[in-house]
This record gives structure tokens, C-alpha cells and sequence, in this order.
């Protein structure tokens, strides 16, 4: 992995644009107070260097439920029969592969996998299971979760200012 030099700037502009990256440049330049061109250079140099992955737009799942319908999320638990990594790579990409599967993590000691989930309502959550868990010989245990209020949702990585 290649190593980025960054200094106190930097991270007020990570922090900055993690908060909010619909910032203009000028706007972004002033909250750290150096000149715009300097911040033009250095979010360029940042997303180079793949510090700055994307921008996306949060949605409030809240606001949207009139359209969408509320859905239905899970935290779900899986253990694997084997836990080589060829087979954990596998099932991990096919994982990756299904857009409901929002967020994937390797985990020790306990699951080998925990995931959040989120479908429309339980005939999708049976149709994902089956999908996903019961057709694979290797997955052991599925143990679901399902949550009945986001009390917190905070995507930021937490920086030293």
C-alpha cells in the first residue's frame, strides 16, 4: 500500500468534505482557510491517492418511506462450515455481487461474516436467505437480526484534528 504524506490541512479537508462534499471549492477553501486554487489541488491530490473513494448523496430512508415503503433492514450473522480463504473470498464476492447486502465485514472471533441487509419486506428477506445462505453447502449458521429503529446512521471515519 502506498503511503500519502498529509498534514493538519488535509485531514480538516477530509473531515470537511466527509461532512459534506456538496461544498463548493470556494466554500470548502474558506471553513480551512487557505486559497481556492490551493484546495482545488490538494482534494485532487487526496482523491489521487485514494483517500477520497466517491461522493454519494445520503438519502433519508425516513422521508422516502412514503414512496418506497419503510423496508425491512437486517443484521445478519453467518458462520461457514470452512473457513479457508478460498471459500471465504468466494462467498464474500458473491455477497459484494447483490445489491441488497448494503455493508459486508469480516469478523473474529464469533461469525465469520456479519452483513446489513436491507430488502422490502420479509418474502424479500426469504427470497435473499434462500438466495444467498441456504443453497451454499459452506454456510453453517445464519443468524438474523432485524432492526425496528435506526437510533444512529453516521458514515465518517473518525480523523484527529
Amino acid at each position: 500500500m502506498e503511503q500519502i504524506d498529509i498534514d493538519g490541512t488535509d485531514i480538516k479537508l477530509l473531515d470537511a468534505l466527509q461532512t459534506d462534499a456538496s461544498l463548493s471549492n470556494q466554500a470548502l477553501a474558506e471553513l480551512v482557510h487557505i486559497s481556492p486554487p490551493t484546495c482545488l489541488r490538494r482534494v485532487k491530490r487526496l482523491k489521487d491517492a485514494g483517500l477520497i473513494e466517491r461522493e454519494i448523496a445520503l438519502l433519508n430512508p425516513d422521508k422516502l418511506a412514503v414512496i418506497t415503503g419503510h423496508g425491512l433492514t437486517a443484521i445478519v450473522e453467518i458462520t461457514l462450515e470452512r473457513q479457508v480463504d478460498e471459500y471465504l473470498s468466494a462467498f464474500e464476492k458473491r455477497l459484494s455481487l447483490d445489491a441488497a447486502v448494503q455493508q459486508c465485514y469480516r469478523t473474529s472471533p464469533g461469525p465469520d461474516m456479519v452483513l446489513v441487509v436491507h430488502v422490502a419486506d420479509m418474502p424479500a428477506y426469504l427470497a435473499l436467505s434462500q438466495r444467498l445462505f441456504t443453497g451454499d453447502a459452506n454456510v453453517r449458521n445464519v443468524k438474523a437480526f432485524f432492526s425496528i429503529k435506526r437510533s444512529k446512521f453516521e458514515p465518517k471515519v473518525l480523523l484527529a484534528l
